[in-house]
């Protein structure tokens, strides 16, 4: 599967749908080794609920569209630190914004992340994925995974955070790609060429549009 790393011409990231579909790809998942930790487990227990969402036969009804779309949200909002995620896609310029402009941006982020993967959940069922290992440092832990696609076995590994006792996706690496480091890398050269309002405005506008029908 190969991975598309450039902005389309309105200047947007096409990776994001790639990572949550990889992600919502683990709907056959093989056994946690024994020795599997904490971090493992909380992934696993996020897999598992996406996987009842999912084969819910009465949210598959097209009227439960919206309810089925809303609670597959809740459960990867639940593992996915949006502000973490977002505080480390902008950078620096972070550290410049009010508390409002940080929070407006984590909404559009968010948005963006979950519009993008939404429409995938309803067309893509995965053959699998298997635990490989995780390693722990202090506060932070990666899962390392591989997800089995037909022929193809494509490296996953999700970088979590520890806060108030709660493990919390922060990266996801998709064949040693990092999407918050490549949602870095284009909003910095977006930030030197125009502004961060424009940024924002991009954000936005992409998200309507994935939104749209």
């Amino acid at each position: 599967m190969a991975m598309r790393k450039e902005w389309n011409h309105e200047g947007v990231f096409h990776w994001t749908a790639v990572v949550f579909l990889l992600l919502l790809m683990v709907l056959v998942v093989m056994p946690v080794p024994s020795e599997a930790g904490a971090p493992t487990a909380a992934m696993k227990s996020t897999i598992d609920e996406v996987l009842r969402i999912v084969r819910d036969k009465e949210l598959k009804q097209p009227a439960k569209s919206e309810t089925r779309r809303h609670m597959l949200e809740t459960v990867v909002a639940a593992r996915f630190d949006y502000t973490e995620m977002s505080r480390r896609a902008l950078g620096a310029p972070w550290n410049q914004l009010t508390d409002q402009q940080k929070q407006e941006f984590v909404d559009l982020f968010r948005t963006l992340l979950t519009n993008s993967y939404a429409d995938k959940i309803e067309t893509y069922s995965g053959e699998g994925v298997e635990y490989l290992n995780e390693r722990t440092e202090k506060e932070y832990a990666e899962v390392r995974t591989k997800v089995l696609s037909g022929k193809t076995e494509i490296p996953l590994d999700y970088r979590l955070i520890n806060k108030a006792e709660e493990w919390r996706v922060y990266d996801v690496v998709v064949d040693n790609v990092s999407l918050v480091n490549n949602y870095r890398g284009q909003f910095t050269k977006i930030l030197r060429a125009s502004s961060y309002t424009d940024l924002v405005d991009q954000l936005r506008k992409k998200s309507d549009k994935l939104k749209a029908p």
